[in-house]
């Protein structure tokens, strides 16, 4: 996760603030729900809460076409053929 656990938080309190339909007064009670909530998330899911980033996929090798090699069709550039524009 690459917020802290502080943010969450707080941003899950703006939340509950904002559904509540904004009321005054209520951010204790706002805040105090989203820290149960995180605390129910770390408890239950912590490795939601690790996430490490995927590994990349190996990059396919280079094919060089200096050799006379045919290159694979997803090589090839193609062009679109232009509409014809109507001339007034």
């Amino acid at each position: 996760m690459t917020e802290s656990k502080d943010e969450w938080i707080k941003k899950r309190a703006y939340a509950l603030w904002e559904e509540d339909g904004y009321p005054t007064g209520k951010d204790a009670a706002h805040w105090e729900q989203a820290t149960k909530e995180r605390a129910i998330m770390e408890k239950t899911a912590p490795a939601a809460l690790d996430v490490k980033p995927k590994a990349k996929r190996a990059a396919a090798p280079k094919r060089s076409v200096a050799n006379g090699a045919v290159p694979p069709a997803a090589a090839v550039k193609r062009t679109a053929k232009k509409a014809p524009t109507a001339k007034a």
